[in-house]
């Protein structure tokens, strides 16, 4: 199982995904555009996981691999692949796909509630969570549903909190990625920035990642397992690269 990962900025972390792909056996490739880096490439991976980051979807001025990395997102989908776009990583997907994107208008930070749709119930990955389930957000954007978009979950606040495309195509606007170890990394990092967004968040963080933390991370890993179920490996290419390795 072969897995390309782009970060957005410099405290990306895999978290509760990274977790279900080690526990899958996955090879798991990290790509840093934002660092100057590379984009993967569509036939040297089963799957693609785009995460986070303090820029918007469409800061092409200052991030000018945004749009290619859109049209990668929708050409991973458009072939089956399992795609997974996190925060930023989903409001790329929906631009990758024609939705456009909201700026400044949404700003979620720490845990929250979610709730399923009955698309989302139904859904592969949302309904391993169930049907209500705390996770955490960090966020001011959000998008509209492309064209032939399935609406799995909302917010109170959000209504756009997760979408899947195709077979196995999935942005959350929510981040399930975000274990307690990732909120606790976070904090200790940018503890400033918390501050701006809620003041006295960081006092209230003992008590709230035992009270919230503890369920969002059983909920976090429930969706990465159940999308990593989701990506289809390549057998027959992969052994016949081996063989011409071989040779």
């Amino acid at each position: 199982m072969r897995v390309a990962v782009v970060e957005n900025t410099v405290v990306s972390h895999l978290g509760q995904v990274g977790v279900a792909l080690s526990e899958a056996g996955a090879k798991v490739e990290i790509f840093q555009p934002w660092n100057g880096g590379a984009l993967p490439a569509l036939d040297d991976h089963d799957a693609l996981v785009v995460l986070g980051g303090e820029q918007s979807a469409i800061d092409d001025h200052t991030h000018p691999y945004l749009p290619a990395l859109a049209a990668l997102m929708r050409g991973f989908g458009d072939a089956g692949k399992s795609v997974l776009g996190i925060c930023l990583g989903s409001q790329i997907l929906a631009r990758g796909y024609g939705g456009d994107n909201i700026l400044g208008q949404t700003v979620e930070f720490g845990w929250h509630d979610i709730r399923t749709t009955p698309a989302g119930q139904d859904d592969p990955v949302l309904s391993a969570a169930g049907e209500d389930f705390p996770i955490f957000e960090w966020h001011s954007d959000t998008f509209t549903l492309p064209e032939g978009a399935v609406h799995l979950a909302s917010s109170g606040k959000v209504s756009n909190q997760a979408f899947r495309i195709g077979r196995a195509a999935y942005g959350t606007q929510f981040h399930f990625e975000a274990s307690t170890t990732v909120v606790d990394d976070w904090r200790q990092k940018l503890p400033q920035v918390m501050e701006t967004l809620h003041p006295g968040w960081l006092e209230q963080h003992p008590e709230l990642a035992v009270a919230r933390g503890v369920p969002a991370d059983a909920a976090g890993l429930a969706l990465a397992r159940a999308w990593v179920a989701t990506i289809k490996v390549a057998e027959a290419a992969e052994t016949q690269k081996e063989l011409l390795a071989g040779e």
